[in-house]
């Protein structure tokens, strides 16, 4: 341990127990203001004097307190005793706990609100013990003599008990329980005299009240707060608008919580996200009866549910302010032109399209497309599904659109683009360049990239290094040359966007667990790539069993005729096979499928056009699911 630590004697001419400086010989401890004065005739002998370090209550830290000693004990005001401080704690705890019982609360919620408000109870302390180091009781004489605390009339400070000085002090602070309360609630101290101005006029039952409704509402804990926050910062990102006030207050406190541990993902929980919300947004709870309800109500009649009302307000919290017939009424109507009966999906997805600036985006938006004579069905598709290009300027969407138009891109070819891929619109023109480089550096020209673009935008919307490479590195896996990747591709440029490790390849694995070869795999997507996009429950299981049940013949079929797994096996597959094995005639894949039924009845049948058995099942099974 280190040595104790030695206090001067008085200096000769000084006033004080120290030096000017007024630190200790050793400079461990400094004292920031003057020591009570009845304790500086014991200061001429050092060995007098008592130093005791103790922690504030329910705080962190630790305070130096200095007591005169004689024979042994402390003097009258000590506050050197071992556990004292404990004990002071839970007698201003059990008077905050009457004092918030008289407010009107539970004597459970009482006890909960004073056992986590720690910086309130060590402000009362504090506060008491002022009074006490420089007894100043005397301007307390009205409470005091009118028996503020007890049955009797007290006139003496002396007579009364730390917990009953706890008590008139709260009494005389007048703050009803708000203050206490919201630092229970993890509202920050200093924001809750800021927060308690507001709500000075609501008792605290009321506020108790309207705290655990905003809480049941907007923090259940429905299980997808990860998603909330991956939405709000995607919200964040993709904004390129002057937006107005109620969205600058929205990311401020985006902004707020992000800085926190954990950051935007505990937007949706109550410990952290209550908080922060409250502070953000003070008149919140002033405003439970007449505008969160009345909301949440308008917001499940346009089909929000009520479980995802949370998500919008919690997303826009300023929408709570908005007066519902002035404002978002009219607003809503103004959707229903584009997004129908979707409403409540458009505003799950973005909320701030109810604001002043999305909804004057949205005109610009318009008006932007219909110059680039593109059909008002595909503008609203594109709203409806990715309602987050409302947020995106029009000058940034020029410069993609002039891009996509040097890819030989007409106006019809964009409407079919937007309506597929809304989310291409957001990309910044360096991000569409690298995907169109890729393109280039595979061997692709630009009318062979725009052909591409048009079939399948979201290869445009992809990462070059965390998608499309790893595409490539695939097929190349499989044994396709790098000179054959453009063929593969351009047949079924789909399978860029598909999952390798959850679709790709458990689909060429099956097909090698059922007896083919990785070099027979890569021979068959090399001569028709779009094998990579069909199921193995639904195409590529049940014609293989049918091929080789039933059909007899071997998987060497399939390698030199992969195209097989296109067919309908209710509609063709079958019903040619039937017609075959009735006539005693076998052929080749390719000869069975590949004619049309005019030229296959021709061959087979002697017939100028075949007759079709009724099919069992009208289902296509050549679709493809990835």
């Amino acid at each position: 341990m280190p040595p104790a630590c030695a206090l001067p004697s008085p200096t000769l001419g000084h006033r004080g127990p120290f030096p000017p400086a007024g630190r200790c010989s050793c400079r461990c401890l400094t004292f920031p203001r003057r020591l009570p004065a009845r304790i500086f005739h014991h200061l001429r002998d050092p060995a007098r004097l008592g130093l005791s370090v103790r922690t504030p209550l329910g705080g962190s830290g630790a305070r130096v307190a200095i007591s005169a000693v004689r024979d042994g004990r402390d003097s009258v005001g000590s506050r050197g005793e071992e556990g004292e401080g404990e004990g002071e704690e839970e007698e201003a705890r059990e008077a905050l706990v009457e004092l918030l019982q008289e407010c009107g609360a539970s004597r459970e919620e009482s006890v909960e609100i004073a056992s986590n408000c720690p910086k309130y109870l060590e402000m009362l302390a504090e506060s008491v013990r002022e009074l006490d180091e420089h007894s100043l009781w005397g301007s307390w004489e009205g409470e005091l003599a009118g028996g503020g605390y007890g049955e009797g009339d007290r006139g003496d400070a002396r007579e009364l008990t730390f917990r009953e000085k706890v008590y008139l002090m709260g009494k005389r602070k007048g703050d009803k329980g708000v203050l206490p309360f919201l630092e229970s609630l993890g509202i920050r101290y200093s924001s809750s005299m800021h927060i308690a101005g507001y709500v000075s006029s609501i008792s605290l039952p009321e506020l108790i009240g309207k705290v655990r409704f905003v809480k049941e509402m907007l923090f259940s804990g429905s299980g997808h707060e990860v998603h909330i926050g991956r939405n709000a910062r995607r919200m964040m990102t993709q904004l390129s608008i002057p937006i107005d006030d109620t969205i600058q207050q929205t990311l401020s406190f985006f902004e707020k919580l992000e800085a926190r541990r954990g950051g935007l993902d505990m937007l949706g929980l109550k410990d952290v996200g209550f908080p922060c919300l409250v502070e953000s947004f003070p008149l919140l709870l002033c405003s439970v009866e007449n505008k969160l309800q009345p909301l949440i109500q308008l917001l499940e009649e346009v089909g929000v549910p009520r479980e995802h009302v949370r998500d919008i307000l919690l997303l826009f919290p300023p929408l709570i302010f908005y007066d519902i017939e002035e404002d978002i009424k009219p607003r809503i109507n103004r959707l229903h032109k584009a997004g129908g009966e979707d409403i409540g999906k458009m505003l799950l997805k973005y909320p701030w399209i109810l604001s002043a600036s999305i909804q004057e985006n949205y005109k610009s938006v318009h008006s932007f497309f219909e110059m680039e004579k593109v059909a008002k069905p595909s503008i609203d598709c594109a709203v409806r599904s990715w309602p987050h290009v409302l947020g995106c300027s029009t000058s940034r969407m020029k410069r993609l659109v002039k891009r996509f138009r040097d890819l030989g891109i007409t106006s019809k070819m964009l409407g079919k683009i937007i309506a597929a891929s809304p989310q291409l619109l957001l990309r910044k023109p360096n991000e569409f360049q690298e995907v169109v480089s890729f393109m280039e550096e595979v061997g692709f020209d630009d009318e062979s990239i725009g052909r591409i673009l048009c079939r399948c935008p979201e290869i445009f919307a992809s990462s070059v290094d965390k998608t499309l490479r790893k595409k490539l590195a695939f097929l190349k896996d499989l044994g396709i040359a790098s000179k054959h990747l453009p063929r593969v591709m351009k047949k079924y440029p789909e399978f860029l966007v598909s999952d390798v490790d959850n679709t790709l390849l458990p689909r060429m694995r099956y097909l090698m667990k059922v007896g083919l070869s990785k070099r027979e795999v890569g021979s068959m997507v090399y001569r028709f790539s779009p094998l990579l996009g069909y199921s193995i429950n639904v195409v590529l299981k049940p014609k293989l069993e049918f091929l080789t049940n039933t059909m007899q013949k071997p998987l060497k079929a399939v390698v030199e005729y992969p195209r097989y797994f296109s067919y309908s096996l209710e509609k063709k597959i079958k019903p040619r096979f039937w017609v075959l094995k009735g006539r005693n005639m076998e052929c080749c894949l390719r000869d069975m499928l590949g004619k049309n039924d005019e030229e296959f009845a021709g061959d087979y049948m002697d017939m100028g056009r075949m007759l079709v058995l009724p099919p069992a099942a009208r289902t296509d099974d050549s679709q493809m699911q990835e």
